[in-house]
């Protein structure tokens, strides 16, 4: 069921599944529903099919407002509808390993968020299972998909700011800074795995080897500054507050910071937390070079910060407005300086995804880069544990990645 053919220069149908409709799942959905705006020459036109979600009414809300022809409660029943072609899966990350692989087995596309469950080895399950079945992937690391960031790629790349000598990778929020915070699944070891390593650290390993290749070995330290929260007393949706209710500890991760050596020699500082009072997502990059520098803030999207030339001392840096001709701007914008959104790159994602389905080739990131990005965040949790620098490393072959392609 995995190949899906389309006649050349002609479009066709394919029924899509959504698995988890919280915040996530509903952003997924409004991707399909916009992507042939911005993308009209795909030849894939998605098809809302069925929503799953085991809160009861929800997968019903969802199929009243967004068009699904079915809701059910159990993720299992997306898979034994025949008009399902392609799966998002967005519930929550100790589900992500079972629900992956079973959706590969069954021949479905997959497109999956982030971290792809709680380990390497689920990441590496994931991507095995969508090999051995021959089905196309994508993973949810959107910020690649920001023009802006694909004009650094450019600029690194082509050399516009030298080698590289070193940055700095920061995402920050306050996202759990309040003492209230519902002690959700987000906080468990079993459920939420590794903290804000697999939440906001994956997408900043996932941006340093996009810009910077591959990464040689790693050193961190990581924190939890709230030790204890409160345990909700019914369902939660995002990060919920708790007032009074029963404590419980908090298992995972608040804060990372860690040191990259990269294999072009390169240094990377690399920090993320999760209760950074006065931050709201507050995500980018600084990438310094032996001629120029090149920096980014995801608040800033669409804004570039660039130095370049040959004075080194006192140059100055200029703010470059991307517009067309930078990634796929020009798909909703027609001139530079109108702002892109967040839902936006996930639009560019659900592109990607049809694309490579349609043509048998990845097309942005996908389950190769999720083992790669898993095994880095292992290597980290390692690393603090032990205090000592770790190398990432990534198997060759079955349950392996596919080779960086460039290292700038």
């Amino acid at each position: 069921m995995g190949e899906v053919v389309t006649e050349p220069g002609g479009t066709r149908p394919i029924g899509v599944g959504v698995i988890g409709f919280g915040w996530m799942g509903r952003v997924h959905a409004q991707a399909y529903a916009r992507v042939r705006h911005h993308f009209p020459g795909l030849r894939l036109v998605p098809e809302l099919v069925v929503v799953a979600d085991e809160v009861p009414g929800r997968a019903e809300e969802a199929a009243e407002q967004f068009g699904f022809a079915t809701a059910v409660r159990d993720w299992r029943d997306v898979l034994a509808d025949p008009r399902v072609q392609a799966v998002s899966v967005t519930a929550p990350n100790w589900l992500h390993r079972e629900i992956g692989v079973t959706v590969a087995e069954a021949g479905r596309h997959l497109w999956i968020e982030k971290p792809v469950g709680l380990t390497a080895d689920d990441a590496r399950a994931v991507a095995d299972a969508a090999r051995a079945a021959g089905v196309r992937s994508a993973v949810g690391f959107n910020y690649r998909n920001a023009p802006a960031v694909a004009l650094a790629r450019e600029t690194v790349v082509s050399g516009g700011i030298g080698r590289v000598t070193h940055a700095r990778f920061y995402f920050l929020s306050d996202y759990a800074a309040s003492p209230d915070g519902a002690l959700t699944w987000r906080y468990e070891r079993a459920r939420g795995g590794n903290g804000v390593l697999g939440d906001l650290a994956s997408h900043a390993v996932d941006l340093v080897r996009f810009l910077l290749g591959d990464i040689a070995s790693v050193v961190a330290d990581t924190a939890v500054f709230l030790p204890e929260r409160a345990r909700p007393t019914s369902a939660t949706a995002g990060h919920s507050l708790v007032v009074g209710g029963e404590k419980g500890a908090v298992e995972n991760d608040d804060y990372v910071s860690a040191l990259l050596r990269m294999a072009s020699g390169a240094r990377v500082a690399l920090e993320a937390s999760r209760v950074a009072v006065g931050e709201q997502n507050t995500y980018g990059f600084v990438v310094h070079g032996t001629a120029g520098t090149v920096s980014w803030d995801f608040r800033r999207m669409g804004e570039l910060g660039v130095s370049q030339g040959g004075r080194h001392q006192d140059q100055p840096v200029t703010t470059v407005f991307v517009g067309p001709g930078a990634g796929h701007f020009a798909a909703f914008q027609p001139g530079a300086g109108i702002p892109m959104s967040y839902d936006d790159l996930k639009v560019v994602e659900a592109r990607n995804f049809l694309s490579s389905i349609a043509s048998g080739r990845p097309e942005g990131a996908d389950l190769d880069d999720a083992v790669v990005a898993a095994v880095t965040l292992d290597a980290l949790a390692a690393s603090s544990e032990r205090g000592s620098w770790l190398a990432p490393t990534v198997p060759a072959g079955p349950g392996g990645a596919r080779a960086t392609t460039r290292r700038p």
